[in-house]
């Protein structure tokens, strides 16, 4: 076993947070150390605890969408880690999911990303993403953020959570489509060598 595999047994192992869980810990992730693009969301919804597939819900839908990506290619590991800042279905609040567990990314994020050396590009989708990334770097607010993602390439691509939840969002924002897809598109295919 690779000192690569033993740090997934670890992360997939952790129960750091299991006793603010609603059920047993079961974090989800894929990574290989081979990866070039990185995708960091917030934290895996119900049904992908269940599946143990991230991205696995309408909100995947639509970021293959945006990203145009099949998902044979969404989920190639030797191409693509996808690792949320909290690993583990944090449960059910009064409007949509809790928040990620804060255990999950100082402990697991900074010993990821040095066994993947070969990161060329990190999307940081939505404002928990953003929040441990950029820190004190990132704007007012998630729109701004993502308007400003110049600012932070070449490393990271700020983005909207695509949730279905975030219709209205989007709807407000045409420069969005029209301005940052495209942008995002072509630095994903470069990355991927598409």
């Amino acid at each position: 076993m690779s000192d690569f595999e033993r740090l997934l047994q670890e992360v997939r192992a952790c129960t750091a947070c299991a006793r603010y869980l609603p059920n047993p810990p079961k974090p989800v992730l894929i990574a290989s150390e081979s990866a070039r693009l990185m995708i960091v969301g917030q934290a895996p919804g119900r049904r992908v605890h269940e599946t143990g597939i991230p991205w696995n819900d309408p909100s995947g839908d639509r970021l293959r969408e945006w990203l145009q990506l099949p998902r044979e290619d969404f989920y190639d590991a030797r191409r693509i880690a996808i690792v949320p800042t909290g690993f583990c279905y944090p449960g059910k609040g009064a409007h949509g999911d809790l928040p990620p567990r804060p255990e999950c990314a100082p402990l697991w994020h900074p010993r990821l990303r040095e066994a993947m050396p070969d990161i060329r590009l990190t999307l940081l989708i939505g404002s928990y993403a953003q929040a441990w990334y950029l820190g004190a770097r990132g704007k007012a607010n998630l729109s701004e953020t993502v308007r400003q993602r110049q600012e932070y390439l070449p490393r990271f691509f700020p983005l909207p959570h695509p949730s279905p939840r975030n219709r209205f969002w989007l709807s407000q924002r045409p420069w969005f489509e029209a301005e940052v897809l495209p942008d995002l598109r072509a630095l994903v295919h470069e990355v991927l060598n598409f």
